[in-house]
């Protein structure tokens, strides 16, 4: 437990204070110190803050003459009324609810922790990682804090940046969201995007890899601008000096995904976010080169407000998931350069 707190200033003994100047008096007070001077401060009088603190009025009056014997001031003028707080207690006064506030809240959030949290926190994220990460999320939350109630919404990730700066979400997992200074963030992977098309691949591409200039030259389906993922899209092929060949901007990505599956267009989208519909074979995909295109997945949340415990345990949890969802994209990756590898060793052979 916090015992002591040093205080960077130093008391004249006329009464005022020298702030910013540490001498030889800088003193070391104690926290039951500054409990028993604003119990004093409140009841006005050294009787009345000794039955509140049920201590002895003597042990009451030396602690405070010891106070103020380590700040080298006065602080507290007695009268036949009672007591009153010179320039200096007012000052200290100021201070000491400041530092006996903060410990207090030290002290609750950390017993919290140590009991069942419990609160409402409200996430939001896009589409493409909620597909993957919501339900496992909420599984494992109600596993291990079960008094918390998560509220999910998705949105692209400008959206969520908003909600978060309004206060509308506690959390948000966005792709390259723009910095902020009403958020801070912190990485939670960088995800390696690929091109999607159906099965029988309209367009003729065959192998597994194509150069990120083909998708000047094949139909494709992307998001309007300002989606962070058609800008991201935009900017690369821009420096490769051609343009996407769109057919249909869809914003929605269940509608994009039925609309790749049909053989109407190609996508670029993670793995993750379609695994279900490339494990049933309803969809194939193709590793893009030159350059390879990676959006970075961050944890955002508010500066403007303090994180509950309940907030703080579920950004652990999305972590953790996150994680586990990495995991899982490297076991996929291992899977597919093997398939490479064993194709190319094949076709050596003929």
């Amino acid at each position: 437990m916090l015992r002591s707190v040093d205080m960077m200033a130093s008391f004249s003994g006329s009464g005022g204070l020298r702030e910013g100047v540490a001498d030889a008096r800088l003193a070391s007070m104690e926290l039951k110190q500054l409990g028993y001077f604003l119990a004093v401060a409140d009841s006005g009088s050294f009787s009345k803050a000794a039955v509140r603190l049920s201590v002895s009025q003597p042990i009451l009056s030396r602690q405070m003459k010891l106070l103020e014997t380590q700040l080298d001031a006065e602080l507290l003028y007695r009268n036949g009324r009672g007591v009153v707080l010179s320039e200096a207690g007012k000052l200290l006064e100021t201070y000491a609810r400041t530092i006996i506030g903060l410990v207090d809240k030290a002290q609750s959030e950390i017993g919290a922790l140590r009991a069942e949290p419990r609160g409402r926190v409200a996430i939001a994220m896009p589409p493409s990682i909620g597909w993957i990460l919501t339900g496992p999320l909420v599984v494992r939350c109600r596993e291990t804090f079960p008094e918390i109630i998560l509220h999910l919404a998705e949105g692209f990730s400008g959206h969520v940046a908003e909600w978060l700066s309004t206060g509308r979400v506690d959390i948000g997992v966005v792709y390259q969201s723009p910095r902020l200074l009403t958020l801070s963030t912190e990485a939670l992977l960088s995800d390696e995007l690929f091109l999607l098309g159906a099965v029988d691949d309209p367009a003729g591409l065959g192998g597994d890899s194509v150069p990120t200039a083909k998708l000047a030259e094949i139909p494709m389906i992307l998001p309007a601008r300002p989606h962070g993922l058609r800008v991201l899209i935009d900017n690369e092929l821009d420096k490769l000096g051609v343009s996407a060949s769109i057919v249909f901007e869809v914003d929605a990505m269940p509608s994009t995904l039925s609309l790749v599956e049909q053989g109407v267009g190609y996508t670029v989208l993670s793995v993750g976010a379609v695994r279900h519909l490339l494990n049933a074979g309803r969809i194939r995909s193709w590793s893009l080169t030159e350059p390879t295109l990676r959006r970075e997945l961050l944890l955002a949340t508010s500066t403007q407000r303090p994180m509950s415990v309940a907030t703080r345990l579920v950004a652990r949890l999305i972590r953790d998931e996150v994680q586990a969802i990495l995991r899982n994209e490297d076991s996929f990756g291992r899977a597919r350069a093997a398939v490479k590898l064993v194709g190319h060793q094949e076709l050596n052979e003929t």
